[in-house]
């Protein structure tokens, strides 16, 4: 077996050194990987399942190994393969997904540790991936499991024209987004009239994200370790006070600003608004900058990006109240604005499926290993149907992509400032990543907001729900085991 892996290495070293890894194919005798074929699930995009499909046949023809890639819906990828790996079935043997997940699957055993592998694979360059990504989206528990394929952070996207005409400043805070869409909304521009604010709020289209980014301002101001989710001493949930309440009022009041049928739209759905030219404000991952600039938009030279918006005020945790910032409650406030910007997700990320037979386990590393290189990382993340968004240092440090994406260097600039602006917030906020947390996420507070937005319940009534359905999922799961994993998480360091 030693010997039969030393081969192995020896054989890839060899395809590396001819440049096998590199964006054109080459067709070098003994590739590692003949006759190896391996299942990858993802969620159905196109975004993320894509470019997996697009560069899997190079891959093949670079190293032997087929690639399928399998697509599910979004809402049924946990679920899918926590079920897959726990009951022995094993269909896929490596997966691209959230990996807040992480916690689920590591404990359960389902994800190969990396760190050997990338220790040995000197093309993935792990130093150039952003430490933020490298810390977060790719370890738990101090081991390596996932290689980031995307980087993900919530900013708002404004339209320059429509702004310079009413005179009318980028948003600091929520109150000026809100302000910004009520002036704005129904003007016309181009022969279309815009609407002020475009939001996805359809059901399972991770709304519970947006309320984060919205509600973020108002709760965490001491730094990442604060926390946004939980009291880091009793895991109480910091959603029943009044900064959580007035981020559900902002949430709502945008809805009178936007598209009629808002409450039913997709991301998909918003971002073909904000192309063709319909949409004055967005919040959104990475994915508009590129989308932007793509054949057909009606925006590319009338987009802006700029870090999520704040509040002047922050909840005192003691009494839920509302105080106003100062060098005490806000000490990262910028010109009395708390920023506290959101990485929603923390980037789609690769994993290996520990039940893989050794050489699969290889070959889907090495796969996941090729999709991040920066040779086609540096591609991929300019291109706006990709889904991937920058998150190697390179993606940052060289233009040159972008331009030949078709961004203006002015635009360039500012969009990878806005996202380096928020990885480089000591005020950033933290995805939530203890066990269970699609169950916080993705279904308690996914359903209560959509309650909320259709008029089930005020923005207080909401407020106290969640409190109570989350107490109640802690309580099933074990109080002193979800704070110990949350304080854990806090502590990771960008």
């Amino acid at each position: 077996m030693k010997r039969s892996k030393s081969l192995f290495w020896v054989v890839l070293a060899v395809v590396l050194a001819l440049g096998a890894f590199s964006s054109a194919p080459t067709h070098a005798q003994g590739k590692p990987f003949d006759g190896v074929e391996l299942n990858i699930i993802t969620f159905t995009g196109p975004q993320i399942a894509e470019p997996l499909q697009r560069r899997a046949p190079d891959f093949q023809a670079l190293t032997g190994a087929k690639v399928n890639v399998v697509i599910v819906p979004f809402s049924d990828l946990y679920q899918k393969i926590l079920t897959d790996q726990t009951t022995g079935t094993n269909s896929y043997q490596a997966f691209v997904f959230d990996p807040q997940w992480m916690g689920d699957y590591v404990t359960a055993g389902i994800l190969e540790p990396l760190d050997d592998r990338i220790k040995k694979d000197d093309k993935i360059q792990w130093d150039d991936i952003g430490p933020f990504f490298r810390d977060f989206s790719a370890t738990y528990g101090g081991k390596i499991y996932t290689v980031p394929l995307d980087g993900d952070f919530h900013m708002v996207y404004y339209r320059t024209d429509v702004l310079a005409k009413n005179n009318l400043k980028p948003p600091q805070t929520w109150d000026d987004y809100l302000n910004i869409a009520k002036t704005v909304n129904g003007q016309e521009f181009d022969g279309v009239k815009v609407y002020g604010s475009c939001i996805a709020k359809k059901r399972g289209e991770q709304g519970y994200w947006w309320i984060t980014s919205i509600a973020a301002p108002f709760i965490q101001s001491l730094g990442t370790s604060q926390g946004v989710f939980f009291d880091t001493e009793t895991f109480k949930p910091l959603v029943n006070n009044e900064g959580f309440i007035k981020a559900l009022d902002i949430y709502k009041e945008t809805n009178k600003y936007g598209p009629p049928n808002e409450l039913t739209i997709g991301v998909g759905d918003t971002r073909g608004l904000w192309t063709a030219g319909q949409c004055a404000q967005t919040i959104d991952w990475g994915d508009i900058g590129t989308l932007a600039v793509e054949p057909g938009s009606k925006v590319a030279d009338k987009t802006g990006a700029v870090i999520t918006p704040g509040s002047k005020q922050v909840i005192d945790r003691k009494t839920g109240k509302l105080v106003d910032c100062d060098s005490k409650t806000c000490p990262y406030a910028i010109d009395g604005v708390n920023h506290a910007p959101f990485a929603a997700y923390g980037g789609w990320s690769g994993g290996v499926s520990a039940a893989a037979p050794d050489k699969v386990k290889d070959a889907a590393y090495a796969f996941l290993s090729y999709m991040s290189q920066p040779a086609q990382s540096g591609v991929d993340v300019t291109i706006g149907k990709t889904g991937f968004n920058p998150y190697r240092i390179s993606h940052f440090k060289n233009l040159e992509p972008w331009l030949k994406a078709g961004m203006s260097e002015a635009f360039a600039k500012n969009y990878l400032g806005a996202i380096q602006d928020s990885l480089n917030s000591p005020n950033m906020v933290l995805d939530l990543r203890i066990p269970k947390n699609q169950q916080y996420q993705g279904v308690i507070l996914d359903t209560i907001i959509s309650q909320f937005l259709a008029g089930e319940f005020d923005s207080k009534g909401a407020a106290a729900e969640i409190e109570k359905q989350w107490e109640a999922k802690t309580d099933e799961i074990g109080r002193d085991g979800q704070l110990k994993a949350y304080i854990a998480t806090l502590g990771v360091k960008k």
